[in-house]
């Protein structure tokens, strides 16, 4: 039997030490393990850089100068956006999917491509062009960093209801320079008493570099509109998506019909005497598409190149084309494209192949593209002959002929 050891010496066995080590290492593992799970996660949710960004400069004006995002007018030459800005783009994160307000389906002609299966294929260079940005919800990184700040929008889609505005503002969602409020805000038609501090609130946070807007189709018939946001600025840019303005009137009543089906038919609605084929203008349905009468308005507050027209038609036949004017005008590099959409037969319109802040396709809400109830044809014909003047004189004002005519 050994002799018992000294007071205060240490132990010859190394198996208490051992465990001592292997505990050590084990907390260490787990912590590396832990370590390298957070970052995956945050790596997963950053957005990343959809290939060269650029600004655009002209005027002698360095683009974002103001402060307020990059704005369409002439011509200019595509500049590198500085390191700092980029570095803020890769520390900012995406947002949680969410439920959004469905889009608008627009009944126009049958799309001429054909349907394909979802999955959007990744553009050279890994660029991620399906990846978008959209409003920042609290939380995210770039919040708790701080990051951008809320500016007034720069672009307004202001119309037309029953359009296709909410189509165009989720296809504009999908550019990652593009920042959207979701919601219409209606500030300029109902809450413009709340004034200007409440309205920049109500708006994504944005970087150097990025568009702020937002779209209510009411803005496009309220007479009060134009001059207030010519007061906010007179540089805004107007998107106006137009449509067959038969056609929407119909779809208009239709939306009415399905929240209110005691209504009365769309015939006694759109004629004051059915008898003479007098139209009545008062309705509400009828007098939004005199497209030419609510643009006088405009133009008396902005000149004709801030305004561009969207037709209704050609974003369901060709949402990529009609989103590259829209690019263009905005004076945004050309990300969004045909690679973004699949046509859905189901739907009769486009969807896109990743919605922003998600990885999975998106098409239109349930509660739009609704048949359209039976209307006499000597109605509709009756219509066209009083919407034809109208329409004419807009193809005029406007330079373009959007074919209702035919």
């Amino acid at each position: 039997m050994a002799p018992p050891a000294p007071a205060g010496s240490h132990p010859t066995s190394t198996e208490p030490l051992s465990r001592s080590v292997f505990r050590k290492f084990l907390l260490m593992l787990c912590s590396l393990l832990t370590s390298l799970y957070v970052f995956y996660c945050l790596a997963e949710r950053c957005q990343t850089l959809s290939g060269p960004v650029v600004g655009r400069s002209g005027g002698g004006k360095e683009a974002g100068a103001s402060g307020r995002g990059v704005l369409a007018g002439g011509a200019g030459e595509p500049v590198a956006w500085p390191a700092v800005a980029r570095r803020k783009r890769l520390l900012q994160v995406q947002p949680w999917p969410r439920r959004r307000p469905p889009a608008l389906r627009d009944d126009g002609e049958v799309a001429a491509w054909e349907e394909e299966p979802p999955g959007l294929a990744g553009s050279p260079g890994g660029s991620g062009a399906g990846s978008s940005v959209s409003e920042t919800p609290p939380g995210t990184l770039a919040l708790l960093l701080d990051e951008g700040s809320k500016q007034l929008p720069q672009a307004i889609i202001i119309g037309v209801k029953k359009g296709g505005t909410r189509a165009l503002l989720e296809f504009l969602r999908v550019h990652p320079d593009v920042r959207a409020v979701g919601a219409e805000p209606h500030f300029f038609d109902r809450s413009y008493d709340k004034g200007l501090a409440w309205y920049r609130d109500l708006m994504p946070r944005t970087l150097e570099g990025q568009i702020t807007m937002e779209k209510t189709p009411s803005y496009f018939v309220t007479r009060e509109a134009p001059a207030r946001i010519s007061a906010m600025s007179k540089d805004t840019k107007l998107l106006v998506v137009v449509r067959d303005p038969v056609t929407r009137a119909v779809s208009d009543y239709t939306q009415t019909l399905s929240k209110r089906p005691d209504i009365p038919s769309f015939e006694s609605l759109a004629f004051r005497n059915r008898t003479a084929g007098l139209v009545d203008r008062a309705w509400s349905a009828i007098q939004i598409g005199l497209y030419a009468e609510h643009l006088e308005r405009w133009l008396r507050h902005f000149p004709a190149h801030q305004l561009l027209f969207v037709s209704g038609e050609r974003l369901v036949r060709d949402p990529a084309g009609e989103l590259g004017r829209v690019q263009d005008f905005l004076g945004l590099k050309r990300i969004i494209s045909d690679k973004h959409f699949y046509f859905n037969q189901t739907k009769g319109f486009p969807c896109l192949k990743k919605a922003e802040g998600s990885g999975r396709p998106h098409c239109l809400g349930k509660t739009k593209g609704r048949p359209h109830p039976e209307i006499d044809g000597q109605v509709l014909r009756r219509l066209r002959d009083f919407y034809r003047p109208f329409n004419r004189k807009f193809y005029q004002m406007t330079g373009h002929d959007f074919g209702w005519d035919g």
